[in-house]
């Protein structure tokens, strides 16, 4: 074998893994372009979407998964949870999500909340439930109430609804990367390929 014939060799096995790896997601079979672009909120950053419900057995068990992702995630992605509200029934988990945030506590209630529905077999879908559920974080139930049924908290269960129904979602969990993509287990087959689609397509909004 000749010296060139080598060097294009030795090249074209250590080119090989990048390009299988771009081969393997397809668009129209591991992802989806939305018909139409949606605004993303992250200023410069690329923006990946999780529309989820507490209460989707599918959305607890991929949680894991996006909490390893969050951990090594790129600096220039933004990564934002938006609670689908796909039935009535859903719209109070919803709006526990954002009383949460509203309240500053998030990060305290957001996975107990996941474990206490699918673990513990706790349904939480009423105000009181929810409000009980709360107070073990330390939440003043005056203040769960007010905040619960509150303007600001219709304000964005509106926006949630709206934009669920914008980038075409009709289950979930289901992830939109930079208001382009759409991204589901259904297309990928798993959690770990969704998130490593994910990832993919976050590099190639990068422009890497």
């Amino acid at each position: 074998m000749s010296v060139i014939k080598r060097v294009v060799l030795l090249c074209a096995l250590a080119l090989s893994p990048l390009l299988s790896q771009a081969a393997q997601y397809t668009e129209g079979v591991h992802y989806q372009r939305l018909a139409q672009p949606q605004p993303t909120s992250t200023g410069d950053k690329i923006e990946v979407v999780e529309v989820f419900w507490y209460g989707c057995p599918h959305c607890f068990r991929i949680e894991p998964y996006v909490e390893r992702w969050l951990r090594k995630k790129p600096e220039n992605a933004e990564f934002v949870r938006i609670p689908g509200i796909l039935r009535p029934s859903w719209e109070n988990h919803g709006r526990a999500f954002y009383t949460a945030k509203l309240l500053g506590v998030f990060d305290k209630v957001h996975r107990p909340l996941f474990n206490a529905i699918h673990l513990e077999k706790r349904p939480l879908n009423t105000d009181e439930a929810l409000m009980d559920f709360f107070a073990q974080f330390g939440v003043d139930k005056e203040r769960f109430i007010k905040t619960f049924r509150s303007f600001a908290v219709e304000t964005r269960i509106r926006r949630a609804k709206t934009m669920a129904m914008r980038y075409g979602i009709n289950g979930v969990p289901a992830f939109v990367v930079n208001g382009k993509y759409l991204v589901t287990n259904r297309m990928t087959g798993g959690n770990a390929q969704t998130m490593k689609v994910i990832s993919y397509l976050v590099k190639k909004e990068s422009g890497s």
